[in-house]
C-alpha cells in the first residue's frame, strides 16, 4: 500500500490538500519532540531557581511535575491519534468544542509558543557568551545575542525539512553527551553528597518568608517549564508518514526519554555539587556548570559549553519549526489578519512566511531582557500560557468524552475507561499547576521590579484573552472558515 496516498486521502477527509512535504519518519518526529522539550534547556533553566527556593529537595518538585504532565501527555496521545492534521490544539478544540473556542485557545497557544522561543533564545544567549568570553554579560548584549540565536534557528528552518532533521539529530547527540553521559560520570566518580541531602532544604525557605511549602510551590511552578513542548510532534502531522500511528508514538517516547534524562541530570548535579549551600544562597549562577567542571576538571569548560550550546540551538530550531506550522494551520483556515500571506508555502514546501513572522515577534520579546535578568519572568510567562492551553484542551476533551461528542476510534489509541480516569486526573493537576504558575510572586520578578512584573503572567494573559475575545466579536474569524471545513464531524469522531 502507498502510505503517502493513504495519508493524503485521510487529510482530504478533513478538508485539506497535501501542501507540506510528507517525509518525516517516527524517528524524525521523535527528534522534534525531544529537541523541543529538551532536557538540557529544561533542567539547566530551572536548576538554579530550584536550589534557591527549595534547596536540594528541589528534585521532588521536578518529579511531581513529570508525573502531572505525564497525564496530560497521555490525553494528547489519544487526541493526536484521532486528528492527524497540522494545528494541534487549535484543530482539536475547534472540532470538539467549536470554532470560537478553537480560535481563542489557538491564539493563546501561539503567544505562549512565541514566548517559549524568546525564553530559549534568552537562556541560550548566556551560553553563547560563555563560549567566547569570561566577563559579565550586559543586558543589551544579552538581548543582541538572543536575536542572533533566533536568526540562526530561522536560517536553518528556511533551508527545508531535511536540514532541520540533520541539525536535530546533532542536537540529540549533544543532549546525550551533555546530560546522560556527563550525569552518569558525575554519579559514579564525583559523588560529593549523600542521598539524604535530597530531603534537605539547607535554609532555602528563607527566600519564601520561611515557609518550606511556599518555597516548594514556587519551585514546582518553575519546574513545570522542564516538561513543555511534547505537543510539538502534533504540529508536523501533515509532514509525517502514517501520522495516526507515528505522531502518538513519537510524542510519548520523546516525553518519557526527556523525563528520564531530566531526572537523571537533576539527581547527578544535586549529588555532585561541591557546596550546595552556595547554590541555595544564589551565589552560583549555574550549578550545573559548576558541578560538571568540578567533576571533570577545568579542561572541560569550553567543550561542555559548546555541547550545551548545540543543544540550545537544536531546541530553538525545533520550537521555530512547530510555531511556523501552528501559524500556517491558523492562516490557511483564514483565522488571522493577512492569512493568505501567512499561509504561503515556498518551493521547499515549508511555510516560510510564518517562520519569518514568528522569528521577528520572538525577537521583540527579548526586549524584556533590557531590564536586568529576565529569566524567571520569561519562564513563568511561557509556562503560564502553555498550562492555560493544556488545561483548556484537557477540559474540552473531558467534556467531549462525557457528552459523547468524542469517542477515540478503534484501531487507533483508545484507552477506554482508563483514558477517562487519566483525563479527569489531568484536569485536576492542571487546575492546580496553572494556578500555581500564575500566582503573583515577588521572588520570581527581577530585583526591584514593579508590581506589573510581579503580576506579569496574570496581566499579560488577561490582556491577550481580552484582545482575543474582542477580535472574535468584531472580526468573527470563525465565520471565515473555508467551505470545505465541515464542522459537523460526529461520524468522523466515533468511527474508525
Amino acid at each position: 500500500m502507498d502510505n503517502s496516498r493513504t495519508d493524503a486521502g485521510e487529510l482530504a477527509e478533513y478538508g485539506y490538500r497535501q501542501e507540506l512535504r510528507r517525509s518525516l519518519s517516527v524517528w524524525a518526529v521523535f527528534a522534534i519532540g525531544f529537541a523541543t522539550i529538551s532536557p538540557v534547556v529544561g533542567i539547566y533553566a530551572v536548576v538554579q531557581l530550584g536550589f534557591v527556593f527549595a534547596g536540594p529537595a528541589w528534585i521532588w518538585a521536578v518529579l511531581l511535575a513529570f508525573l502531572g504532565q505525564l497525564l496530560v501527555a497521555v490525553v494528547y496521545v489519544e487526541l493526536s491519534s484521532q486528528f492527524p492534521v497540522t494545528g494541534g490544539v487549535y484543530q482539536w478544540v475547534r472540532r470538539l468544542a467549536g470554532p470560537r473556542q478553537g480560535w481563542l485557545v489557538g491564539w493563546i497557544y501561539l503567544a505562549s509558543a512565541i514566548a517559549s522561543l524568546t525564553t530559549v533564545a534568552y537562556l541560550g544567549a548566556t551560553w553563547l557568551h560563555m563560549l567566547f568570553s569570561d566577563g559579565p554579560l550586559e543586558p543589551l548584549h544579552h538581548v543582541l545575542l538572543g536575536v542572533v540565536f533566533i536568526a540562526v534557528a530561522l536560517g536553518i528552518n528556511l533551508l527545508g525539512v531535511n536540514p532541520v532533521k540533520h541539525f536535530l539529530n546533532a542536537g540529540i547527540v549533544a543532549e546525550g553527551v551533555a546530560s546522560i553521559a556527563v550525569s552518569v560520570f558525575l554519579l559514579v566518580f564525583a559523588h560529593n553528597n549523600g542521598f539524604g541531602i535530597l530531603f534537605e532544604t539547607l535554609g532555602a525557605q528563607a527566600a519564601s518568608g520561611g515557609s518550606v511549602l511556599a518555597g516548594f510551590l514556587t519551585c514546582l511552578a518553575v519546574a513545570g517549564w522542564a516538561f513543555l513542548g511534547f505537543d510539538a510532534t502534533t504540529q508536523v502531522a501533515e509532514e509525517t508518514e502514517q501520522p495516526r500511528r507515528n505522531v502518538p508514538r513519537a510524542l510519548i517516547r520523546a516525553y518519557l526519554f526527556v523525563a528520564f534524562t531530566v531526572l537523571l541530570t537533576g539527581l547527578a548535579v544535586t549529588l555532585a555539587l561541591p557546596n550546595p549551600e552556595e547554590a541555595v544562597a544564589g551565589r552560583l549562577a549555574d550549578p550545573v556548570f559548576t558541578a560538571v567542571t568540578a567533576g571533570l576538571g577545568g579542561w572541560s569548560e569550553k567543550p561542555f559549553i559548546a555541547v550545551v550550546l548545540l543543544a540550545f540551538i537544536a531546541c530553538a530550531i525545533s520550537i521555530q519549526t512547530y510555531i511556523g506550522r501552528a501559524v500556517y494551520a491558523f492562516a490557511r483556515d483564514r483565522q488571522l489578519p493577512f492569512s493568505a500571506t501567512l499561509a504561503t508555502v515556498g518551493p521547499r514546501q515549508i511555510p516560510w512566511v510564518s517562520l519569518v513572522v514568528t522569528a521577528v515577534l520572538a525577537s521583540l520579546g527579548l526586549l524584556l531582557g533590557l531590564n536586568g535578568n529576565a529569566a524567571a519572568t520569561l519562564i513563568a510567562f511561557g509556562s503560564g500560557g502553555f498550562y492555560f492551553v493544556f488545561l483548556s484542551v484537557a477540559v474540552v476533551a473531558l467534556v467531549a468524552r462525557l457528552t459523547g461528542r468524542w469517542r477515540p476510534s478503534r484501531g487507533r489509541v483508545d484507552l477506554g475507561r482508563a483514558g477517562l480516569v487519566i483525563n479527569v486526573l489531568a484536569v485536576v493537576w492542571l487546575l492546580f499547576e496553572a494556578t500555581n504558575i500564575a500566582w503573583p510572586r515577588v521572588e520570581l520578578a527581577p530585583v526591584g521590579g514593579s508590581w506589573v512584573q510581579v503580576w506579569a503572567v496574570v496581566l499579560v494573559f488577561s490582556v491577550l484573552l481580552a484582545v482575543g475575545l474582542v477580535y472574535v466579536a468584531i472580526a468573527k474569524p470563525h465565520t471565515r472558515l473555508p467551505a470545505n471545513q465541515n464542522q459537523n464531524q460526529e461520524e468522523k469522531l466515533e468511527t474508525p
